[in-house]
């Protein structure tokens, strides 16, 4: 590897890395001035009393290059923490009653929470957010992999492997789509930078209930939006093992295929919801009531061969209002069919 980088040219190695930069500008080097140049002819040009001004050699500015690209490499490696399960495990509900079931929550599954409003749904994804170890009004606690999560793990701002997608998106940078994405994918140091903005994008497009552009400012997104653009975010960038969702119905994105996008990336994905057909679809749904988990129920194959009709019914139903929105001439008999 060694060889072939050092016979590459600046531009082509910003291309591939773009996080070079910062170790070409620490020697004061502009990467743009000298792109057509190869790594190994900066002995010559600037030169090598370019780099003993520097306090340096030629020969460790290469050296250093390289190690700067390892411990990038190892960075990317250990970003977040790869979690494979999550066990919720029993505390009380209002009333002081011991809930009677422990839960497992494993990667590439997802696990609906429903019940009335004020049951305690999102109570529960804050005891999941936190890593709860009964210092929360529940008195749950939540096993990382079968054990009690760390204090870096419960505390530390870095390397999250949760993310939490709130009913409110509120974004405080005024920035456009494409900006804010590719000033997220630098900071997470990955190669092939305007890769990952177009897939997010145009992801977060399919996923949105209408179009937007890569010149939108991000404030000026509406909710479903800026849902479908975190959605995508999330299950493309973001280190996060884990994907907590309060209410995605209400967000004006398709939530099947954002369900659909995180399963394929091998999230653990929790989903608080009032809309039945999203929690048939999902793989288990943990039922709250009076602020306690009162049932555990799994997804029967009887439950999954019905869904599908009745999706098909749903879809017939979201097609009718929007026709009727704009006017459109409505055959009802359609839905019987």
């Amino acid at each position: 590897m060694r060889t072939t980088l050092l016979n590459m040219t600046i531009d082509k190695l910003v291309e591939m890395m773009p996080w070079i930069k910062d170790y070409f500008s620490s020697f004061g080097i502009e990467p743009a001035e000298i792109g057509n140049l190869k790594l190994e002819e900066l002995g010559s040009t600037p030169g090598e009393d370019y780099f003993t001004e520097k306090g340096t050699s030629f020969h460790d500015f290469i050296d250093g290059f390289f190690m700067f690209i390892e411990q990038i490499k190892a960075l990317q490696q250990d970003s977040g923490f790869s979690i494979n399960s999550l066990t919720i495990l029993p505390g009380r509900n209002k009333n002081g009653e011991k809930e009677a079931f422990l839960v497992e929550l494993k990667k590439g599954k997802v696990t609906a929470i429903v019940g009335p409003t004020g049951s305690g749904k999102s109570r529960l994804l804050g005891d999941i957010e936190s890593l709860a170890q009964e210092d929360t009004p529940t008195g749950r606690r939540i096993l990382v992999e079968g054990r009690s999560p760390s204090d870096e793990e419960r505390f530390s701002t870095e390397g999250r492997f949760i993310a939490q997608l709130s009913q409110n998106m509120n974004f405080v940078m005024d920035l456009s789509v494409e900006d804010f994405l590719t000033l997220h994918a630098e900071s997470r140091m990955v190669d092939e930078i305007n890769h990952i903005v177009q897939k997010i994008y145009d992801t977060a497009n399919v996923l949105a209930g209408e179009p937007f552009s890569r010149e939108t400012p991000v404030t000026q997104l509406s909710g479903g939006q800026s849902r479908a653009l975190m959605i995508a975010d999330t299950a493309l960038l973001s280190p996060a093992s884990v994907v907590l969702i309060d209410e995605i119905e209400n967000a004006g994105v398709d939530k099947v295929k954002s369900l659909e996008l995180l399963v394929s990336n091998n999230k653990i994905v929790l989903i608080s919801t009032h809309d039945p057909l999203l929690a048939l679809s999902a793989d288990q749904r943990i039922v709250i009531k009076n602020g306690g988990i009162s049932k555990l129920l799994k997804t029967t194959d009887d439950e999954k061969k019905h869904l599908a009709g009745l999706e098909k019914i749903d879809r017939k139903i979201t097609l009718m209002r929007d026709q009727l929105r704009t006017g459109e001439e409505i055959d009802l008999s359609d839905l019987l069919m």
